[in-house]
């Protein structure tokens, strides 16, 4: 009997090891912030998610998708009619067209751990209906993660005001790359 038991709890833990767990993401509870930058300076300001969930293997993250809510996107460093132009202009076929493309993915593809609760993660990107591989760094600490990436936003077709594509933008150009910082509870 002793021998029974010792091989069910043997196996009871060898299952429980290797189990992937999915912690979904307190939506409500979790933020993302964007920053913009151009030749005179910078804008910045909030986006929604949709839903995402955060796999783990004994606490070890090992993937990861989530769903933006483009509409959501928001400036919080203008008021007024110069935060309502700028929203709607992101909101816009120049930028996210998020009429047509209300969604953007993020779906974790590989994950490697580079230190105590960090990783580097590669992850498939969708904006505009392109999918293009991005680098997210992510760090876990208890039922919270911090994320992030840059994004080379010409990859997406978000073409408005780039350098690397329109001549003669001088101070109207806007850089290529923005940030992307999400706080994430679970």
């Amino acid at each position: 009997m002793k021998t029974i038991l010792t091989a069910i709890i043997t196996f009871a833990t060898f299952s429980t090891a290797i189990i992937a767990q999915n912690k979904e993401i307190n939506t409500a509870d979790s933020k993302v912030v964007w920053k913009g930058y151009k030749v005179t300076g910078s804008h910045e300001g909030t986006i929604n998610l949709q839903s995402g969930t955060l796999t783990f293997k004994d606490e070890v993250l090992t993937g990861g998708s989530f769903v933006i809510d483009m509409t959501t996107i928001s400036s919080t460093d203008l008021e007024g009619e110069y935060k309502e132009k700028l929203d709607g202009h992101l909101k816009s076929d120049d930028f996210f067209g998020v009429s047509n493309f209300a969604t953007a993915n993020l779906v974790f593809t590989k994950v490697a751990v580079t230190g105590k609760n960090s990783y580097a993660v590669t992850g498939d990107l969708t904006i505009k209906g392109k999918t293009n591989p991005v680098t997210v760094n992510v760090s876990v600490y208890g039922s919270k993660a911090t994320a992030t990436l840059k994004v080379d936003r010409t990859k997406f077709d978000v073409k408005y005001g780039s350098a690397s594509f329109f001549d003669g933008l001088k101070d109207k150009a806007i850089y290529d790359e923005f940030d992307l910082v999400a706080d994430l509870q679970f």
